[in-house]
């Protein structure tokens, strides 16, 4: 299958692709701050972004506050902005929510990259400092968004009409021991009503034999208790294994079969949440990361995964 994936002759990765993919590639640089933007890509969105936060740095500089320095760590699994004495997490941005990533070419240590926020949705404009790395740590970034949508293809892209089925069948089953649950229900109380008219109907004074109780198909309920207390033969003189408790029994339904469980099936073991997940990687990719004028996106025969 062709990949939509391309970038600029003159330019080539980094970094082996086990560096990335094992492990992560850490930079050093200043974190000017970042700033909602209403547009996931495009320079003159970046540049206006970079501006106002170059101002912002200025007036505070002038105040006497330094630019806070960083980490950065980037690998398959996303850029993470950490405090680089304590390695504390400031900011964990998922690749399939980066949307755009470039240098300025005006000022050479100057990067941005455009990130998606998981809690609000919005767009934010990260800018960062790096004296000597600027252009290789956008490389480095695109280089994982190449990376990250290869393996998410491999590993889960390709399976999410599978999935989707499967959560569809999850969503019946759950609807049909509901309605199981409700039929017994209705049982019971036709039960407890068949015993009340059978009391108001006998004559007064009279003792009714206590009869064992039926259910509406003229059925003695089975009891493990009484069948463990009736008399069993013994056999050399050797009391029989006891009968297993029912409780200890697998759950069944009504027809006596174990009720079926998606997330328990071998190898398709998956997490409750993993639905949304996949869609959300999937809108992600498919948006596609823009370097520099180059994009990284899915191309149409990808885009059914």
């Amino acid at each position: 299958m062709n990949r939509a994936f391309s970038r600029k002759k003159d330019k080539t990765w980094m970094h082996t692709p086990e560096a990335l993919s094992k492990h992560f590639i850490p930079y050093n640089a200043k974190f000017l701050g970042s700033t909602e933007v209403e547009q996931p890509k495009g320079t003159e969105v970046v540049r206006d972004a970079v501006r106002k936060l170059k101002f912002a740095r200025h007036i505070k500089k002038s105040e006497g506050q330094k630019i806070p320095k960083v980490e950065l760590q980037i690998s398959i699994y996303g850029v993470k902005i950490l405090e680089p004495k304590t390695k504390e997490v400031q900011h964990n941005c998922q690749l399939h929510r980066i949307s755009f990533c470039a240098d300025d070419k005006t000022d050479k240590r100057i990067f941005t990259f455009i990130c998606k926020d998981s809690e609000s949705n919005k767009h934010l404009c990260y800018v960062f400092d790096s004296e000597k790395c600027a252009e290789e740590i956008t490389l480095t970034i695109g280089q994982a968004f190449d990376l990250a949508y290869r393996k998410f293809l491999e590993s889960g892209g390709k399976d999410v009409e599978t999935r989707k089925q499967i959560a569809g069948l999850q969503k019946r089953i759950q609807d049909l021991e509901t309605e199981n649950m409700e039929l017994k229900n209705k049982v019971h109380d036709l039960e407890n009503k068949l015993r009340i008219t059978q009391v108001s109907t006998s004559p007064a004074g009279s003792v009714t034999p206590k009869l064992p109780s039926t259910d509406i198909f003229d059925m003695i309920p089975f009891s493990p208790i009484s069948h463990q207390s009736s008399s069993i033969p013994t056999r050399n003189g050797t009391q029989p294994p006891p009968v297993p408790s029912r409780s200890a029994e697998t759950k069944r339904d009504l027809f006596g079969a174990e009720p079926f469980d998606p997330f328990n099936c071998g190898a398709g073991d998956f997490p409750p949440d993993i639905q949304s997940k996949l869609d959300e990687m999937q809108e992600g990719f498919k948006m596609g990361l823009t370097l520099e004028g180059t994009v990284f996106c899915l191309d149409p025969l990808d885009s059914r995964c």
